[in-house]
């Protein structure tokens, strides 16, 4: 089994991320339980504005789009700015809208029979909008989002500290990522079991 993690951090290569350091406490249990694990840095690829799979002209989404096809599980990572998500998970989010019209070999959507979650950071509140809204787009798409399948970590409103520098809170955020990689795991093995079939088929 496979997992990708989408980090969606405004940070480029190699700067420290604090999303990706908690979403380390999801791929650590995901390595546990045997699933193969793959990220990518949205922000240090040449990403087109669109909605189409290959916008062309040096566009990097195919590549992170055939990593989503080799994979049963996708994490989506982003901070919080604004209260919303980041403008990197944005226009991730509008490239996999293209996803929505393509269709493996049995008519299905080719997010069917996969599972998403979500990882959020931030100094302020608004991480369960921010969970909320990439969760909803992708059971747009297709994926199946299992319950809890989310972590988070903040300090409440206002500027504070970063995940990186702070150590408060992080034992709930971590108990909570471990528990996510359980369901998403859990999940995926019971879709890879009984598959959906294509929508309204008979």
């Amino acid at each position: 089994m496979r997992a990708l993690v989408v980090n969606c951090t405004l940070k480029k290569s190699p700067e420290p991320s604090n999303t990706e350091a908690l979403t380390s406490v999801v791929t650590e249990r995901l390595s546990r339980l045997g699933v193969e694990v793959d990220s990518v840095r949205a922000v240090d690829l040449d990403l087109a504005p669109g909605v189409v799979t290959d916008a062309g002209d040096g566009d990097e989404w195919p590549r992170v789009h055939a990593k989503l096809l080799e994979s049963e599980i996708l994490i989506v990572a982003s901070p919080t700015w604004l209260g919303r998500p980041s403008s990197v998970a944005q226009r991730v989010l509008e490239r996999m809208d293209a996803m929505m019209s393509e269709t493996d070999g049995e008519d299905r959507p080719v997010a069917y029979n996969r599972v998403a979650g979500v990882v959020v950071t931030g100094n302020e509140d608004g991480a369960h909008h921010v969970i909320s809204e990439i969760s909803g787009a992708l059971a747009d798409i297709g994926y199946t989002i299992p319950g809890q399948a989310w972590t988070y970590w903040h300090l409440g409103p206002g500027a504070g500290p970063d995940y990186l520098d702070e150590q408060r809170g992080r034992e709930w955020s971590h108990r909570t990522g471990r528990a996510m990689a359980d369901n998403l795991h859990g999940v995926a093995l019971a879709l890879a079991e009984r598959p959906l079939s294509a929508p309204g088929s008979d």
